[in-house]
């Protein structure tokens, strides 16, 4: 028997328009009067918060609205929304958005509900508690963020940071399709091609993958390949867009119990230096770390072939995983999105001083199936500039 431990979290909602049905009752229920909901301006001006907040106002519970959620949330916009909360005397966190608002909330709750330093919890299991109630909506297939006890900041130096702790598994996870039927084509395909890399490399992680992590990897992996061309060519289709929800979820599970690894960590120098998109950034490296990973993630990979190719037969694993890298490398071709590093504003003579960032992120190289250096980094950089 595999020894493991798995956590996630507690209560878990799927149902279409669940939003406006569940979530002002769901916040009463855990005793908030007056809640900070942590979005952006894009969503509030798209509308797509209304329901949520209606839902509050019926249920008694005041809504205080936090709409100035920056991508990749830089300390000086936690500590704004940390700032914001104290002042509103809030007693519950609602993070209705995407992974950066979602990250957020669990910080808010947090620091609200103990006060202590942002930068001094950047780690494992520094946060201290209690937190404040947390409720987590999301409004993209892709993080995972509602499922996971990460929260990923970015440093005045660039860095991307996380804290890790149990303390930010938030009470609910509320999934509701409706919610990101807005979302453009873009924006979805670099958050289900997101979900799927979590799913790819909770599978194959070399640390902490157990039963669990590796059933909720394959369901996940399935679900975001069937339905991941549907919701780009017609963003309406809500079956398709609450299996997408679905399969970043599974994936989210996965990953929070099982790590992810090289993908994550070039892709994260991406980010913090160029503001890429963190789905975009791993759509841009995920094939070359595949290439990277193949011998040493061979059996793993012929699994993975078997989940998104399921009428194929394949003589051996190696023919199934050049299949599975392959069908990778026409997916991500296939989406919306700059496809270059070049095009998004990185410059040959960057790919030095990205490898140099990548491999200071060992908390995720060791993860890897194989052992990563700086002239591997570099060269898989180059492969894609």
């Amino acid at each position: 028997m595999t020894d493991f431990i798995f956590e996630t979290t507690p209560r878990i909602l799927c149902e279409t328009n669940a939003a406006a049905k569940h979530l002002g009752i769901i916040s009463a229920e855990l005793g908030m009067k007056k809640a900070l909901v942590v979005t952006d301006h894009g969503l509030v001006a798209a509308g797509v918060i209304t329901p949520a907040l209606d839902s509050l106002k019926a249920a008694g519970v005041e809504p205080v609205l936090f709409s100035d959620v920056l991508a990749d949330p830089p300390e000086q916009s936690v500590e704004a929304a940390v700032a914001a909360a104290k002042a509103a005397g809030i007693d519950g966190v609602i993070g209705l958005g995407g992974g950066s608002s979602m990250d957020t909330a669990k910080l808010v709750a947090l620091l609200v509900g103990n006060p202590q330093s942002l930068p001094a919890i950047y780690g494992i299991g520094l946060a201290k508690g209690p937190r404040l109630p947390l409720i987590q909506v999301p409004t993209t297939a892709g993080t995972g963020s509602e499922v996971t006890p990460i929260a990923i900041v970015t440093t005045p130096t660039h860095e991307k940071k996380g804290v890790v702790s149990p303390l930010l598994y938030p009470d609910v996870a509320l999934l509701d399709g409706t919610l990101t039927i807005g979302l453009p084509a873009k924006i979805t395909a670099m958050t289900g091609i997101d979900a799927m890399v979590h799913a790819i490399e909770a599978f194959t992680t070399r640390h902490k993958k157990n039963p669990l992590s590796d059933g909720l990897a394959l369901k996940a992996l399935e679900l975001l390949y069937v339905n991941i061309r549907k919701v780009i060519a017609d963003g309406s289709d809500v079956a398709a867009r609450n299996a997408m929800l679905q399969g970043s979820l599974l994936a989210g599970m996965a990953f929070a119990n099982a790590p992810v690894a090289a993908v994550h960590a070039l892709a994260y120098p991406l980010g913090g230096h160029f503001h890429v998109p963190h789905g975009h950034s791993n759509a841009l490296v995920l094939v070359p770390v595949l290439r990277f990973n193949a011998q040493a993630a061979e059996r793993q990979y012929a699994q993975l072939a078997q989940v998104v190719m399921p009428e194929r037969r394949f003589a051996s694993d190696a023919e199934a995983t050049a299949a599975f890298i392959d069908c990778m490398d026409t997916l991500v071709a296939e989406m919306p999105f700059e496809q270059r590093l070049r095009d998004v504003g990185v410059s040959e003579g960057d790919l030095v001083m990205m490898a140099k960032d990548t491999m200071a992120i060992q908390r995720l190289l060791v993860n890897n199936p194989r052992d990563v250096s700086e002239a591997d980094v570099a060269a898989m950089y180059a492969s894609v500039f």
